[in-house]
């Protein structure tokens, strides 16, 4: 099977190709956002390891959405050669998500580190 799906060319196009696939429910394509062996903090406070268990996860995001996500501003990113620290403000002003990505040999883009969301203490 081949997968036609949009790859992120920029550390920035994960977090738009996060919120498309969210909305249209594509639990696979969020997952395929990541490296096999990511480790994103989902669900909050605790961490989820490897891109089977993200997908697992993924797939019980949009059941709880009431609303469509919506896409944030990216912050601007943070370089060191293949990693990238990305960032956004929530949109509800809850506090802000973080992120770590690699670029991969043939140029494009995944997280290996995730933190969706992380709590103003305002």
């Amino acid at each position: 099977m081949t997968d036609n799906r949009e790859r992120a060319a920029t550390p920035e196009d994960l977090t738009r190709l996060f919120v498309e696939r969210v909305n249209s429910r594509d639990a696979e394509g969020m997952a395929a956002r990541c490296v096999p062996d990511a480790v994103p903090a989902w669900p909050p406070g605790s961490a989820t390891v490897g891109r089977e268990a993200i997908r697992a996860v993924c797939e019980r995001l949009p059941a709880g959405a009431n609303e469509p996500f919506a896409q944030e501003e990216p912050l601007p990113t943070v370089r060191y050669g293949d990693l990238a620290l990305t960032s956004t403000p929530s949109s509800d002003n809850t506090g802000g998500r973080v992120q770590v990505a690699r670029r991969r040999a043939d140029g494009t883009w995944l997280r290996i580190i995730d933190r969706p969301e992380q709590r103003s203490s305002r």
